[in-house]
């Protein structure tokens, strides 16, 4: 009898002993089976290091520091070290993607509202030389070099040079006050003598005194100093915001910053989820963290864009730029008919203060060889050489035949218009006006997280419900890290 049932007995033990050896054996086929070829492309293609780092099975006793995880892994503390300046590299890489795009907003647009303005200039000065040539022809010659000068006054103003408008606006005119003395108001006076230095001087030097252009120089500056006031402080809002964004390409991350990083992006790496993305939440909270100097930008960034808004409806709306530079070409020539219908008045003063002996002059009056005109009758009054000064109520009649048309802004085919410059510049700055408060989450898009139904929560692969319970953590890091960056924000705000 025992014989029958030793072998039984033997026969159980065996097959128990044998189911062991079974199980033992199909559990290190499974590890020898489980590669770390995933591992390795993705450490290839994302360049993260090099690749001997990579082992060609993982290990069950490695020591990590950031990726710690239960079971094989197919991380070193090698590829630690690799994944943490990969995953800084990436981050400031995108950091200085976005905030390349808002730089490139700025200064495109500086460069474009720049070329605009020299556009209108050139526009202006080349309506005003026209309109002194075909109407005031002995005086447009001599002036030109004077044109010249005001325009190009006017230009670096724009552009932030120190020049004051209203003095620009009134040398032009002083220098031009000689030329029209001894061209419209006395031609028969010698032009030799009258602009030698001297003279010339104490005309230039006499000419706000005296007023012979009348109102028009001041309304001119006035007008000038306003519009042009806006696209200059335009310009340099524009280059100052160019300061601000090259700051954040000095950010720094911290050590906790990078960790969370590390553990976000490349953790999942070590257990073989290669294309596993982390949750929303959770990159969010990391981001927000490693942020937290930059978000402090998000109110001066505010104030700041509110302010561009104002300096461009300042300058573009009603077309306040475009009519006060295309308007100089008629506040010159009804100055210069000013002074043509106050010429005995003008003279009588010169010669007291100058000392200049020219008895009447010979004309005071437009005449048709100076001032071409398309609207004067042969039925209207022209006051003769010695009367005095026309009656108040007759110049506006004078200067309306006077006035020649020009356009108030340029053609309709020309595709240049400031207006049409403005709208598109602010549109686009609307949808930056949060840019630096909206920085993680536009890091956090796109591929870098997953909206499916798993996702990874820096310790393991959850559901997307679950996502919500992994704020934790990363708030702790979002606090530390605004304690640790707060002087970093506050340096870039001032």
């Amino acid at each position: 009898m025992s014989r029958g049932i030793c072998p039984r007995v033997n026969s159980c033990g065996s097959f128990w002993i044998l189911s062991a050896v079974i199980f033992a054996a199909s559990s290190l086929i499974d590890v020898d089976a489980y590669s770390c070829h995933e591992v390795k492309t993705a450490f290839q293609l994302r360049q993260v290091g090099p690749l001997h780092r990579v082992p060609e099975t993982p290990g069950t006793d490695v020591d990590l520091l950031v990726c710690k995880h239960q079971g094989p892994s197919c991380c070193t503390r090698k590829m630690e070290e690799s994944y943490t300046f990969a995953v800084r590299r990436e981050t400031l890489h995108n950091i200085h993607s976005y905030s390349y795009e808002l730089e490139h907003l700025l200064s495109g647009h500086s460069d474009a509202f720049q070329d605009m303005f020299q556009y209108l200039l050139s526009f202006s000065q080349g309506h005003l030389s026209s309109m002194l040539e075909g109407t005031y022809t002995s005086v447009s010659r001599h002036a030109l070099p004077h044109v010249n000068q005001l325009f190009s006054s006017l230009s670096l103003y724009l552009r932030g040079a120190n020049v004051s408008v209203e003095a620009t606006v009134h040398q032009f005119f002083n220098n031009l006050f000689p030329l029209v003395y001894t061209k419209l108001i006395n031609p028969g006076i010698d032009g030799s003598m009258m602009m030698g230095n001297e003279m010339g001087d104490c005309l230039r030097m006499i000419r706000q005194d005296v007023n012979p252009f009348g109102p028009h120089p001041a309304v001119m500056a006035q007008e000038l100093a306003g519009a042009l006031g806006a696209g200059r402080q335009l310009g340099l809002a524009l280059e100052e915001g160019l300061e601000v964004m090259n700051a954040t390409e000095h950010v720094s991350l911290s050590k906790e910053c990078v960790k969370g990083l590390v553990k976000m992006v490349y953790c999942s790496h070590c257990s073989g989820y290669t294309l596993i993305k982390p949750c929303v939440g959770y990159c969010l909270n990391i981001m927000r963290g490693c942020l937290a100097s930059v978000s402090e930008l998000d109110q001066p960034w505010r104030r700041y864009t509110s302010l561009l808004e104002q300096l461009t409806h300042t300058m573009a709306g009603h077309h306040s730029l475009e009519l006060a530079l295309l308007g100089v070409g008629g506040h010159v020539n009804e100055a210069l008919l000013y002074a043509q219908l106050h010429g005995p008045l003008i003279t009588a003063t010169v010669d007291k203060v100058c000392g200049l002996t020219t008895g009447e002059p010979t004309s005071m009056q437009p005449t048709s060889s100076e001032v071409t005109t398309s609207t004067v009758t042969s039925s209207s009054p022209r006051p003769s050489a010695a009367s005095s000064e026309p009656l108040p109520e007759q110049w506006p009649r004078q200067l309306a035949h006077m006035r020649s048309s020009f356009p108030l802004k340029p053609s309709k085919n020309n595709k240049h218009s400031l207006r049409t410059l403005s709208r598109e510049f602010l549109l686009y700055l609307q949808r930056y006006k949060s840019f630096f408060a909206a920085l993680p989450e536009m890091l956090c898009e796109g591929d870098n997280v997953v909206d499916d139904s798993h996702c990874w929560s820096g310790d393991s692969v959850v559901e997307r419900s679950l996502c919500g319970l992994l704020t934790q953590p990363a708030e702790r890091l979002l606090v530390h890290g605004r304690r640790r960056h707060r002087e970093v924000g506050n340096s870039y705000t001032h």
